[in-house]
C-alpha cells in the first residue's frame, strides 16, 4: 500500500434487488460528499473499487460496483469499510482539522497540565461531537472520558505538529 494514510469514508450496506445494487453508508459530512470520491475509493487492502454509479435515493445512497451483477456477490462485501487516501481530501482552511487526524493525539488538561489520555475515537451523541479519550501509562488515572468537542469552551487548542489537544477538563470531572 502507498505510504499515504487512508481515511474511512463509508461502508457497503445491505443489498437492494438481485442485480448487485446496494445501499451505501456515507461517513462524510455532509453525507453527499461521498459522491465526490467515486473514482478514488478502495478497500483497506488497497483494492480499488470501480463504481458503476452512486446515486441519492431519498435520504439514502444506492450504488453499484462494476462487474458485480448478483445479489450473492454483493452480500459477501456487506459491512466492508471503504476508504480514500487522505491526500485526496480537500485542503482545509487554517484552524480546521479532519476528525481522523485527532485520533491518537494526547489530551492534556489545560488547567492542571495533567495527561488525561489519548483520543481513541469520536462520536456524536446528539447534541455535539465528543472525543473518546482512553487512559495511557502517562495518564493521571485509569478513567475513560468523553469530552465534548466544543472550541473555546472545552477544547482550548489543537497542535497537529506535537499531536496534543489542550482541554478545559479537570481530571476529577
Amino acid at each position: 500500500m502507498k505510504k499515504n494514510k487512508i481515511t474511512c469514508i463509508g461502508s457497503i450496506g445491505k443489498p437492494r434487488g438481485l442485480k448487485g445494487e446496494f445501499f451505501l453508508n456515507s461517513f462524510c459530512e455532509p453525507q453527499e460528499n461521498i459522491i465526490n470520491y467515486i473514482d478514488k475509493v478502495r478497500f483497506s487492502d488497497d483494492i480499488v473499487i470501480k463504481f458503476q454509479y452512486i446515486k441519492k435515493n431519498n435520504s439514502k445512497f444506492l450504488a453499484k460496483i462494476k462487474d458485480i451483477n448478483d445479489v450473492d456477490e454483493i452480500k459477501e462485501l456487506t459491512n466492508q469499510k471503504i476508504f480514500i487516501y487522505q491526500d485526496d481530501l480537500p485542503k482545509l482552511s487554517s484552524g480546521e482539522i479532519y476528525w481522523n487526524e485527532l485520533i491518537g493525539m494526547q489530551v492534556i488538561d489545560n488547567n492542571e497540565n495533567k495527561v488525561l489520555g489519548i483520543v481513541k475515537g469520536l462520536n456524536n451523541y446528539g447534541s455535539n461531537d465528543c472525543l473518546i479519550v482512553n487512559p495511557t501509562k502517562e495518564s493521571v488515572d485509569d478513567e475513560k472520558r468523553l469530552i465534548p468537542y466544543i472550541i473555546d469552551i472545552f477544547i482550548r487548542s489543537v497542535d497537529t505538529e506535537k499531536k496534543i489537544i489542550k482541554v478545559n477538563w479537570q481530571s476529577d470531572y
